[in-house]
């Protein structure tokens, strides 16, 4: 299982954040509309250990995405992904092996490569964007966050669910979040 280092900026000037990583030469990998499809356990005790499953479907690709968080903390996420061919078998397979479809989400991604860093600037409905690093090392999330101007001491290190908690909304009870629907 993939060890991977990540961490956000909230609240994040979009259009300044991507002038800036223009002028620095970083690659620009685009913007892509992603939708994902969360799986937890049937009786949601993966909500309370940070386990999802999820299916996310880009462009004409599929990906199956394993990941565990427990402490939320910077290095602390574990995943497994892979491609898959057929969103509809992947769904079909994990509801037969007893996971539930809990949630829809839509979100756009506007990627970026600077220094072996991946900066994800996402758009999501009814929180501000905000924009995740990561990387092989704390270090060099570290020194791209200081070359964008972005304090590290102001990161913050949870996942989406803890984000949108932090704006005020009662992730686990949302089932969709889209920019057409939000219950």
């Amino acid at each position: 299982m993939k060890i991977e280092i990540e961490t956000r900026f909230l609240g994040i000037d979009k259009n300044a954040l991507i002038l800036k990583l223009n002028e620095l030469g970083s690659v620009d990998k685009g913007e892509v509309k992603l939708n994902d499809t969360i799986f937890y356990d049937k009786n949601s005790k993966w909500l309370e250990e940070n386990i999802v499953v999820k299916l996310r479907e880009k462009n004409s690709e599929a990906k199956l995405i394993y990941k565990v968080n427990k402490e939320n903390k910077i290095d602390s996420a574990r995943e497994i992904e892979f491609s898959v061919s057929s969103p509809t078998d992947a769904k079909e397979f994990l509801e037969a092996i007893g996971l539930v479809a809990y949630r829809a989400i839509e979100k756009f991604r506007h990627s970026f490569l600077l220094d072996n860093v991946i900066i994800d600037i996402d758009t999501w409905p009814k929180i501000p964007v905000y924009v995740e690093l990561e990387g092989d090392s704390v270090e060099d999330l570290k020194k791209v966050a200081a070359k964008l101007k972005l304090n590290w001491e102001d990161r913050f290190d949870g996942d989406p669910r803890m984000v949108f908690k932090k704006y005020g909304f009662d992730f686990d009870n949302i089932r969709t979040i889209t920019f057409d629907k939000f219950e």
